[in-house]
């Protein structure tokens, strides 16, 4: 776990963001963070949108600027991938949070999802986040426990339209 690292998306790590994606394309499974949705078949351009939603630049209308990274292993294999939005909307505030993330499907229940919240703490911190909200839909045991493990105390859980259950829990970033 310690050859664990945070990087921004890079034209070096092309190959192994794609590996990652497809990974994910193919098991069939909602892709989380909303960022790994994006067409990568355009991989410059891709890095280029990353980068504009980090310094607010063309945001679509009720958007805030958020900051994307992915997980890398010592042979820079990507991992995950994690999305902290520099502020809250009321739909963050109900259903998003400050921080998404997602491992890529062969990799998970190694640990991996732990020590990546951790880390995007460590970038949340830097971005003046104090309090972080974290949340999960209520069938995802996986990352609710991966939150509760990264200091996660448990708010007023909020019902989608459709009746999902999202729990809603703080960290203290201090």
């Amino acid at each position: 776990m310690n050859n664990l690292k945070l990087v921004k998306p890079q034209i070096e790590l092309e190959n192994e963001y794609l590996s990652f994606y497809e990974e994910w394309k193919e098991s069939g499974e909602d892709m989380v963070p909303w960022v790994i949705n994006m067409d990568p078949s355009d991989f410059q351009g891709m890095l280029k949108s990353l980068s504009n939603n980090e310094e607010g630049v063309g945001l679509p209308e009720g958007w805030v600027s958020d900051s994307t990274f992915w997980l890398v292993d010592k042979h820079n294999r990507v991992l995950g991938a994690v999305n902290i939005r520099h502020q809250l909307t009321e739909h963050l505030y109900n259903a998003g949070g400050h921080i998404g993330y997602g491992i890529r499907p062969s990799e998970r229940l190694k640990g991996y999802a732990t020590k990546l919240l951790e880390l995007s703490l460590i970038e949340a911190k830097k971005l003046g986040i104090k309090d972080v909200l974290v949340v999960c839909d209520a069938y995802n045991v996986g990352s609710e426990k991966t939150i509760i493990k990264n200091g996660g105390k448990s708010d007023t859980d909020y019902i989608e339209e459709d009746g999902n259950v999202i729990k809603r829990y703080w960290i203290k970033n201090t």
